[in-house]
């Protein structure tokens, strides 16, 4: 499951079977939106609704499956509900009976290893309240907001609503401008966008409009062009641009035509440092002088998409990576969120596309596996820029403004 386009923040409800995940998300919202049902294991998948909380905003919900299904298929299911922790920005943990066990401590456990805040919910207080000695001990031993629940008592949901608002970090809000930080009112950007077969027809590419709106919102002037027009159109560019972002399919020719002098990066670059790990994609690029007959090689798209002869991740960087290194090197490609198909210690070095579609959340739970085994990282466009001996150039403009600015990345 994949958050995709919806920036908005996710918000995952996870317990055991009929422990009413669904319907304590229908009280939640004021409307039938889950399945409801008697018996244990309605919930199969993890379930994405879009819907707006009041005094929240909008917000996806995640219905997951009990984490206390059983059988072959129950496996499946708890595996998937696992999964939607790489995606949410907040848990909330439903039990019911005053039962706390070892499925709950578990995926507590899973909560903190991938930095999720979370609180707890016993539900159906109607039936049987929350005992005290249970709300102490969890709030003791978790340092967590523990709430008595019933989808009938709407000062109750009210509690809830609220308690979300407070938890919901900033960051699953707001993102970080990509190049706001770099350029100053009134100032030119220059973006050179490549009509290729990869670009969807009759449109930009996502990063490409992304960096346009970004530059207006900062309130500079955007001007774009093909790379085949940059040389004509830079003899009567006046005032020069403050900042040159190309597609990196065209690094080579965009670097050879735009003075030194002039910042120049990519759009998958500028991404890299918005969505992505940014200090280990430094640490790591350069490790691809350091590649050897028959290392593997991870290559992460973020987005399923057709496949044509010229394809970036498939095609152009396998095969500038071999030519530069002069290695015999394997590949793999792995789309979306899927699950890797071999451990992470097959492979040498892995290569995270820019994440356009993803939140930065998503794209550091992708790389958490890798850095974690101390497996070199990289991005599309720096490792473009690598290969193509402009790593530096292309990086400059971001590693000064970290040199005075060091809590920014």
């Amino acid at each position: 499951m994949s958050k995709g386009k919806d920036n908005k923040p996710h918000i995952g409800i996870f317990g055991r079977r009929n422990n009413g995940k669904s319907s304590f998300i229908n009280a939640l919202v004021g409307q039938e939106l889950s399945i409801v049902s008697d018996f244990a294991g309605t919930t199969t998948d993890p379930v994405k609704k879009s819907i707006e909380i009041p005094g929240i905003g909008p917000v996806i919900l995640i219905d997951t499956a009990g984490i206390d299904d059983v059988g072959e298929l129950g496996a499946k299911r708890v595996s998937k509900t696992l999964e939607a922790l790489k995606t949410i920005d907040l848990a909330i943990l439903i039990i019911n009976e005053n039962l706390f066990a070892e499925p709950e401590k578990k995926l507590i456990d899973n909560f903190t290893e991938y930095g999720v805040p979370f609180f707890i919910v016993h539900n159906k207080s109607d039936i049987q309240v929350l005992s005290p000695v249970l709300k102490s001990m969890l709030e003791n031993a978790y340092k967590s907001i523990v709430l008595d629940f019933c989808s009938l008592n709407q000062p109750q949901t009210q509690i809830i609503i609220d308690t979300i608002n407070k938890m919901v970090p900033e960051s699953a809000y707001q993102s970080k401008s990509l190049i706001g930080d770099l350029i100053n009112h009134g100032d030119v950007v220059l973006l050179v966008t490549p009509i290729d077969a990869e670009a969807p027809e009759g449109r930009m590419i996502l990063p490409q409009v992304q960096t346009i709106r970004d530059t207006l919102d900062n309130d500079a002037i955007a001007v774009v062009l093909k790379e085949r027009e940059l040389d004509a159109y830079l003899r009567i560019m006046n005032p020069k641009p403050a900042l040159v972002v190309t597609d990196s399919q065209v690094f080579l020719k965009v670097d050879a035509s735009i003075p030194k002098e002039i910042p120049l990066t990519s759009f998958s670059i500028i991404l890299a440092r918005q969505k992505g790990d940014f200090r280990n994609y430094l640490k790591g690029t350069p490790h691809i002088s350091l590649l050897k007959d028959g290392d593997k090689i991870l290559i992460l798209e973020s987005c399923t998409h057709h496949v044509s002869c010229d394809d970036i991740g498939r095609m152009k960087i396998p095969r500038w990576l071999s030519n530069y290194t002069g290695k015999n090197l394997t590949y793999e490609v792995v789309t979306g969120l899927n699950k890797l198909p071999n451990d992470i210690h097959d492979y040498a070095m892995v290569i995270q596309c820019g994440g356009c579609v993803l939140t930065r959340k998503q794209v550091l739970n992708r790389l958490k596996p890798a850095i974690d085994a101390g497996i070199p990282v990289s991005n599309y466009g720096m490792t473009i820029a690598y290969v193509h001996g402009i790593f530096n150039r292309a990086v400059a403009p971001f590693v000064e403004f970290e040199k005075n600015n060091l809590e920014y990345l």
